[in-house]
């Protein structure tokens, strides 16, 4: 029969099946069939064939990877290879703050490159929008920015309550995968979204200011929207991928630095128009249509300082903001 995976380690994983039961199951041979070698072999969201176990109803063998309709991963320095960490996804959610753990706008357009990447449906999503004021960076010139580019922004607070009610409208009887910084916030949202759901919430590193990993694996969570968020509707449901917290997002599938260009959605109008062709860098040649742009109010200085750095960051292979 079929089944989701809902999580895994060291090569066991939990499997929804389709006749209602969650097994433990392992990889049938262990290794399963890809033209990828990944960090781990399934992410939360992955369909598969298995195999019950004949003498234990609770256990199977996996025996094949449906194919994926899409999948999102990173760069794991660990593994030297790419680490899926959400599979058949509606949207990718990209949780940020704009303080407690700090705003962070290059890690977010590292994230808008990979979705663009694998043609994913992202939604930036600033929780802690309480927080607003006392932000260091401008934070609504960053989120107006990618407004302005067709990106869904959307101000929230885990805290407060502020917007979790149209939050909760857009995830309602979808697979979404909840992705950011450690101490962002995302399992706090799963929590207030289905009081019923509770998952560990971590503490920031007052030294650092950064967030401590709670969710150390990630997890697809079938929850039931509370009825204070559907206008008292019960039976909404909604599929949340947990994943853990991410220090150093790195990007995957982008060997060439001169390619980046193709997933930034305002460079593609210019994109060849430059005297140069398709061999311009879009740093300092005269007739970079990207750079008159710029002088012209049609591409953001951000956006572009943000290119130069992870232009630099593929050359080097170095991901600090």
């Amino acid at each position: 029969m079929q089944g989701t995976v809902l999580a895994g380690s060291n090569n066991i994983f939990e499997v929804e099946c389709e006749d209602g039961n969650t097994r433990s199951c392992s990889i049938k041979g262990k290794i399963l069939k890809s033209d990828t070698e990944y960090y781990n072999p399934l992410a939360p969201g992955d369909i598969v064939e298995i195999e019950v176990d004949s003498i234990d109803d609770e256990k199977g063998q996996i025996k094949e990877l449906v194919p994926r309709k899409n999948k999102f991963v990173r760069w794991n320095v660990k593994g030297r290879c790419p680490q899926l960490l959400a599979a058949n996804i509606d949207y990718v959610i990209l949780v940020t703050t704009p303080e407690e753990p700090p705003f962070r706008p290059r890690f977010i357009d590292r994230e808008l490159i990979q979705a663009e990447l694998q043609n994913l449906n992202p939604v930036i999503v600033l929780n802690k929008c309480d927080l607003l004021e006392k932000a260091t960076l401008d934070v609504e010139k960053h989120l107006s920015n990618w407004e302005s580019l067709g990106y869904k922004v959307m101000r929230i607070s885990a805290k407060t309550g502020e917007g979790i009610s149209e939050f909760a409208q857009l995830l309602e009887n979808n697979i979404s995968a909840f992705v950011g910084q450690s101490g962002v916030g995302k399992s706090s949202l799963v929590n207030v979204l289905d009081e019923s759901c509770i998952l560990k919430v971590g503490s920031l590193s007052k030294k650092y200011g950064r967030g401590n990993h709670t969710t150390t694996k990630g997890t697809l969570h079938r929850i039931e929207l509370n009825t204070s968020l559907t206008d008292g509707a019960k039976g909404i449901f909604a599929s949340i991928i947990d994943t853990p917290g991410i220090r150093r997002f790195m990007l995957n599938g982008i060997e060439d630095a001169n390619d980046l260009a193709f997933y930034f959605r305002e460079f593609k109008p210019f994109l060849g128009k430059c005297d140069f062709g398709m061999k311009c860098t879009h740093t300092h040649e005269k007739g970079c249509a990207i750079l008159k742009a710029i002088d012209d109010g049609d591409i953001s200085k951000e956006r572009y300082d943000s290119y130069i750095r992870i232009t630099n960051q593929i050359k080097n292979k170095t991901w600090e903001d």
